[in-house]
């Protein structure tokens, strides 16, 4: 099979040549980042779209999100990237923030005051928990230190401080809400970092949260929010969609000169001298100078099994959660009047749902793009759940209404409704994931010119996604442009 060398700017004096594996957010951003470095790029996506777990859509008429529906606006990645591909004046914050908690059979409003779940003060909970628990919270300040070691689970941990129904009610539901996982079996270290950090430093669980509660109290990224219209927002959404993002991110790859083709898997990489690759599709075959593999963890696996082995093998041990989406159109005329922007489940209490999200009070954009409408989406599914997706569309319908009439006495039909599955959509983080992380790294360092990036290894959402990309495109850019010139005279100059 012989070598592509076609594109926006082959030739012998293209410049050194990247190629990209994976077409989601954190590929595309992965692109981007090298073409502005003075790296050629192709990007290959196997799937027949772009976007990955991003995903706009519509419903009876009106726009929607299929995928991931916000942005952590705290974290500046993200924001940024919507702003430098021309979407920065469709950034909004949520039209209301309020959610609730569907906690034995009553909507509570969510509490403030904690951290991932974790209460700084039992009062703060006190319309959710019992006074059982509530007592069990304030032990909390009269327990010997823990020992935290290297990581622990988040669930566990906080269990043996303050007592599992601030984890069943809490915790759970919002980790879930991320990870669609098991808080007893989530890393804390990976997934509430700056708790896990505070807990490790504080004699108390109620003295580390207090402490990471006022070290957030006022963060350079609530300024950056206040220059976007954001304010202090928390989260952002995008007038039309955030799978709007991924495709805007596209045609800016593709205006700045790279190539980005679907439809197109990597189906092996070779190794062509110490730091030259190629990768192989069904129907051609690239040389480059360098790899960025953002696909899925088992994906990245069988492409690297014949290179880096021991990374293949612990990139196998990255388990994902499975979950559906069902999305439902009401007439506006026919519903009650629903709280907030929706609630989330606690699976002890064995609903079907674990969330749901008022999509038309959450968001301006979907409520002005169908006015007579009301639109909102249930989640189904969490780690080891996977039988959910096998149930019928109707079927996933008729729970999720079920769970609606039961929290929200909401009672009318559909005039449409969509289901959208995320097979091994969300990667998990047990105890133990970043010392993973550290190990794959480690060996795909003795593979100059190779790279890994996405949800499996620094945090599953899209800034983390996006900070990824960044990370693997400046080690590239420095790695390969810093001795292209002897190659590729002129290259990593801009004309």
């Amino acid at each position: 099979m012989n070598a592509d060398t076609t594109g926006p700017h082959a030739g012998a004096h293209a410049g050194p040549h990247a190629v990209v594996v994976g077409g989601g957010i954190t590929g595309l951003a992965t692109a981007l980042r090298l073409l502005a470095a003075g790296v050629r790029v192709t990007v290959l996506e196997g799937t027949g779209r772009l976007g990955g777990k991003l995903l706009a859509g519509e419903i009876a008429g009106a726009p929607v999100d299929l995928g991931a529906e916000s942005l952590l606006a705290r974290r500046p990645e993200a924001v940024a990237l919507a702003e430098a591909v021309g979407l920065g004046d469709r950034l909004q914050a949520p039209a209301t923030s309020t959610a609730s908690v569907w906690s034995r059979g009553t909507l509570v409003p969510m509490p403030k005051g904690h951290v991932m779940g974790v209460p700084g003060d039992a009062a703060d909970v006190a319309g959710l928990l019992s006074e059982e628990a509530l007592r069990r919270i304030g032990q909390d300040l009269e327990l010997p230190p823990t020992e935290l070691g290297e990581d622990t689970a988040i669930g566990a941990y906080v269990a043996a401080r303050m007592g599992h129904e601030v984890v069943d009610r809490l915790v759970e539901p919002l980790l879930g809400g991320v990870y669609a996982g098991d808080a007893y079996r989530i890393s804390m270290k990976a997934a509430v970092p700056a708790l896990f950090e505070a807990a490790r430093r504080h004699p108390t669980l109620t003295a580390a949260v207090r402490a990471v509660q006022a070290a957030g109290s006022a963060t350079p990224a609530d300024v950056a929010g206040a220059a976007t219209g954001l304010g202090g927002a928390v989260f952002a959404g995008l007038a039309g969609g955030v799978g709007t993002l991924p495709v805007a991110v596209a045609a800016a790859v593709r205006a700045a000169g790279g190539t980005v083709l679907t439809g197109t898997p990597a189906t092996a990489l070779l190794r062509t001298g110490p730091a030259t690759w190629q990768v192989v599709t069904r129907d051609r075959t690239l040389d480059a100078d360098a790899v960025v593999l953002t696909t899925p963890a088992p994906v990245t696996a069988g492409l690297l099994a014949a290179h880096a082995p021991a990374a293949a093998a612990e990139l196998d041990g990255i388990d994902y959660a499975s979950m559906a989406l069902v999305t439902l159109a009401f007439r506006r005329a026919d519903l009650p009047g629903l709280p907030g922007s929706g609630f989330l489940v606690p699976p002890v209490d064995g609903h079907t749902i674990k969330a749901s999200t008022f999509s038309s009070q959450k968001w301006r954009w979907v409520a002005e793009g169908a006015p007579d409408l009301f639109v909102l989406r249930t989640s189904v599914g969490r780690h080891g759940e996977e039988h959910q997706l096998h149930r019928e569309d109707a079927d996933l319908v008729a729970a999720s209404l079920k769970d609606l009439a039961a929290a929200t006495g909401l009672a009318a039909r559909p005039v449409a409704t969509t289901v959208t599955r995320w097979a091994g959509g969300l990667p998990q983080y047990p105890v133990g994931h970043l010392a993973r992380v550290a190990r794959i790294r480690e060996a795909v360092a003795a593979l100059p010119g190779l790279r890994l990036a996405g949800a499996a290894y620094d945090g599953v959402g899209i800034p983390a996604c996006v900070a990824s990309a960044h990370r693997a495109a400046d080690g590239i850019a420095d790695e390969i442009i810093a001795t292209s010139e002897t190659t590729h005279p002129g290259a990593g100059h801009s004309s």
